[in-house]
């Protein structure tokens, strides 16, 4: 099945621990761009989300955010290390002893020791699985929408297909009579200009001149360019850059049609043709 690389999911989780919101969006992008937005307790899980990311995604922009919030239980708690606060006090009387005029003590020096305030962190992997986990289940429901994405992309294609085989029916249709009609105008304007021609010399230059007008190459090579279009477009994985070199070669075939037309018919098919494949060039640049 095919991915569109547009997609947003978002997942919450709320436990005794906190709150915790996962979201992740993804638009199109030539290559794999991961992105995020973690809190800084929680920035040693992007190796393992990367990771996690390689293997389900090929292209795409992606963006991933994390927003935590503690209950007040697991807050960090600032405790004071009262025996080393003791020992600075004592060592600040000791050389108060030895100084004339000792400038009264300020609490917020003795705090500013190392290590008399005791920060007790947030002990992270005791919730790590839980984190992951909801990042999993976050990213099974952005993979699910890209393959809805991806259903409604493939399905658009198909009926661009549909009217360029449309167009392509109509070309083949009239191609016997336009090769009539312009053989009956070359003789026509020779004759009209009373131009003396050999028959047989006549007959080559119209051979000449059919076969540089004819457009059958092109258009066999459209059909098999649209073949090979809905035969990758059953292959399902990253096939983006594929269908995306194969908007060019329909163009190119495109645009030979319409510099060898010879007939209206021709030359609005072309443009048709120029049209449709441009919608679909669109479309192409969001499938992974």
């Amino acid at each position: 099945m095919i991915c569109s690389m547009t997609a947003f999911a978002r997942r919450e989780l709320q436990t005794n621990w906190g709150n915790a919101t996962w979201e992740i969006r993804s638009v199109n992008h030539r290559y794999l761009e991961v992105g995020f937005r973690l809190p800084e307790i929680f920035t040693h899980l992007e190796p393992t989300l990367r990771e996690q990311l390689k293997v389900r995604l090929q292209r795409g922009k992606i963006d991933i955010s994390l927003r935590y919030q503690p209950t007040s239980n697991t807050d960090h708690q600032i405790n004071i290390n009262k025996e080393l606060a003791n020992q600075l006090m004592q060592a600040r009387t000791e050389i108060a002893g030895l100084i004339t005029q000792a400038p009264p003590l300020n609490p917020t020096d003795i705090l500013r020791w190392p290590g008399v305030l005791q920060i007790k962190e947030l002990d992270t992997a005791s919730i790590r699985q839980n984190l992951l986990e909801l990042f999993i289940q976050t990213l099974d429901d952005l993979m699910a929408m890209r393959k809805r994405e991806g259903a409604a992309l493939a399905a658009i294609l198909e009926t661009r297909l549909t009217a360029m085989t449309q167009e392509i029916t109509k070309v083949k249709q009239c191609l016997p009579q336009i090769s009539v009609t312009q053989r009956e105008k070359i003789i026509a304007r020779l004759t009209e200009a009373k131009v003396t021609f050999d028959p047989a010399r006549l007959e080559q230059e119209l051979i000449f001149y059919a076969q540089k007008m004819d457009v059958t190459e092109e258009i066999d090579r459209l059909a098999t360019h649209m073949s090979e279009v809905r035969k990758t477009l059953t292959q399902g994985s990253a096939i983006g850059r594929r269908l995306d070199f194969l908007m060019q070669e329909l163009n190119r075939e495109a645009n030979t049609l319409g510099a060898k037309s010879v007939a209206l018919e021709t030359s609005q098919a072309s443009i048709e043709l120029k049209i449709l494949i441009e919608q679909m060039r669109e479309q192409v640049q969001n499938i992974e």
